[in-house]
């Protein structure tokens, strides 16, 4: 299956506690959009956490970049921000762990200037119903339709 190349969203923020309900919205728009509604609340949970994440452990001050992209296979969600400081996964739940939850993969690796969180959900695209005629049912006559002269 080949995807049209416009199934990718990126966008450079400054992460307050005010965006990240806005951010969810717009996610959830394109998902919606690329006909992915099942996967709109466990994807929209999990980047709540992952923005949560950058703005408690990063601030308010600091950039970040989220970037959804769709494969026709798996949807990827990642955040990139300019924190050296790795996440880690807590015992006690919450955070990370729900996103290990909501999602099939997920990960986190060091770039040049900070670090990038990732989660995969597996999304394959919806069949369309196919158009094709419907057999009679037996026993039922079809209509014919008379000819307009033949009424006058």
């Amino acid at each position: 299956m080949t995807v049209p190349l416009d199934r990718h969203y990126s966008v450079e923020l400054q992460v307050s506690a005010e965006r990240v309900p806005r951010l969810r919205r717009i996610v959830a728009a394109h998902l919606r959009h690329w006909s992915l509604d099942p996967h709109v609340r466990p994807v929209c949970r999990a980047l709540d956490e992952l923005l949560t994440n950058v703005h408690r452990h990063v601030g308010d001050a600091n950039t970040c970049v989220l970037e959804l992209r769709w494969t026709g296979r798996h949807v990827t969600v990642s955040v990139a921000d300019n924190s050296a400081r790795m996440p880690r996964l807590l015992p006690a739940g919450g955070g990370l762990s729900r996103v290990m939850a909501l999602s099939d993969s997920w990960g986190t690796c060091r770039t040049t200037d900070g670090k990038v969180v990732w989660f995969t959900r597996y999304a394959e695209a919806p069949r369309a119903a196919g158009l094709l005629p419907y057999a009679p049912v037996p026993g039922v006559r079809t209509a014919r339709t008379v000819p307009l002269a033949v009424l006058a």
